[in-house]
């Protein structure tokens, strides 16, 4: 599939050819992620939300229009140009990439709309309710305060010995506050002291883990943000440095070297959320498709990881691993 690219007022769209000329023209799909281009078109969540959407029956070449909204991690760009974007009537917009939902929103209001989130989209006043969302809203939902006490339970197995938990997140996405108050009261349950710490950019990193290190912290919760994804090896090489075990939501992290991660399937989420995108297109109304959640969750280890850390990986959370990085 060839692409023609075009710039927009400082965001990058991505036009996919349509169908052949005829009167009535291919729907419109729009593509709104916080992230750059590179970060989404080459992640291996968006492929599958692509592949999902051809196994579908939706094909770029030959029934469907795509334009891409990148923001390149800065939320004030995206208002004025979903302006320019909205005005080109899309029959659906999927955000796979929770921070860009509150602009996305404001500009789309009569616009169906599929998410991928890891919040809680009815705390959060997206939705009426999982079941029956309304609105122009619907999508799947990763819920990462449920999975909250999980996480502090699997660093005390990892250090029996921890007496305090740091979590670390970016403030500009306020989804994960719910989150970071569930970890709290998670480690509080479990005796263990707790301390937030913030970055809303990898100049931050340096400053925030050494508060948490001063602080006395023995172990990180790194809560999702595309920002902290995005520049993961970053991330995760200091810290290493800084002797930090460290438990993320998404898998990516573990591969690139960190530690742990326990949390949903991405590729199942996304693949999902190509089956939402289908069904709109072919008439469904948003608001009466119930949001999705996870049924499953991977526990995922390096070994090397927790070697070069001195962490010793017990036999119990062995056995419980959907895979071991050796």
């Amino acid at each position: 599939m060839r692409r023609r690219q075009f710039i927009l007022l400082g965001a990058a769209f991505v036009a996919w050819p349509g169908a052949a000329r005829s009167e009535e023209p291919a729907p419109l799909l729009g593509v709104v992620s916080i992230a750059s281009r590179e970060a989404t078109l080459q992640s291996s969540w968006y492929h599958a939300f692509h592949e999902r959407m051809i196994d579908l029956g939706w094909s770029p070449d030959r029934n469907l229009r795509i334009e891409y909204l990148f923001g390149d991690e800065q939320r004030d760009r995206l208002a004025f140009s979903l302006e320019k974007l909205v005005r080109l009537k899309p029959n659906v917009i999927f955000v796979p990439t929770r921070p860009a939902l509150p602009a996305v929103r404001a500009a789309a209001d009569n616009i169906p709309i599929v998410f991928v989130s890891l919040g809680d989209p009815v705390a959060e006043g997206w939705v009426t309710s999982l079941a029956r969302p309304g609105g122009n809203l619907t999508g799947v939902a990763g819920l990462s305060p449920e999975l909250a006490g999980k996480r502090v339970e699997l660093l005390h197995e990892l250090i029996p010995s921890l007496s305090k938990v740091a979590v670390l997140r970016n403030p500009a996405n306020s989804s994960e506050v719910v989150a970071a108050e569930a970890t709290r009261a998670a480690a509080q349950s479990l005796g263990i002291s707790f301390h937030a710490e913030q970055a809303t950019a990898p100049s931050d990193f340096d400053r925030a883990i050494n508060a948490i290190v001063s602080n006395g912290a023995k172990a990180v919760i790194v809560l999702p943000d595309p920002m902290f994804f995005t520049n993961r090896g970053q991330l995760i090489r200091l810290l290493s440095q800084a002797r930090l075990p460290s438990i993320y939501m998404e898998t990516g992290f573990v591969a690139a070297g960190g530690l742990i991660s326990y949390g949903p399937n991405f590729t199942q989420l996304f693949r999902r959320a190509a089956t939402y995108v289908d069904k709109i297109l072919k008439g469904a109304k948003p608001g009466d498709l119930p949001i999705e959640q996870p049924t499953k969750f991977e526990l995922i280890i390096n070994m090397k990881t927790a070697k070069a850390l001195d962490v010793t990986i017990s036999d119990n959370l062995l056995s419980l691993a959907d895979e071991v990085i050796e």
